[in-house]
């Protein structure tokens, strides 16, 4: 019953997000795994993944900001 409990919530909240949560599901889906595996802290696994997740988005997002910025292509490093 609680697998089936989780894979609603995790349904429903993948349907009612919107494009902001950018890396918070994936990171939440992997810490949620990780932390039912490593001792049944699923939940604080999937809190933290969700924040991991998070921060390497807008780490990315940064990334691609100042390279267009510099008028660079994604991936490409000037001298």
């Amino acid at each position: 019953m609680k697998k089936i409990m989780m894979c609603a919530a995790l349904a429903l909240a993948a349907s009612i997000t919107s494009a902001d949560a950018r890396g918070c599901l994936k990171g939440a889906l992997v810490g949620g795994t990780v932390g039912h595996f490593a001792g049944h802290h699923g939940w604080l696994g999937a809190a933290a993944g969700c924040a991991l997740g998070r921060h390497e988005a807008n780490k990315r997002a940064r990334t691609q900001y100042n390279e267009r910025r510099r008028g660079l292509r994604p991936g490409e490093e000037r001298f």
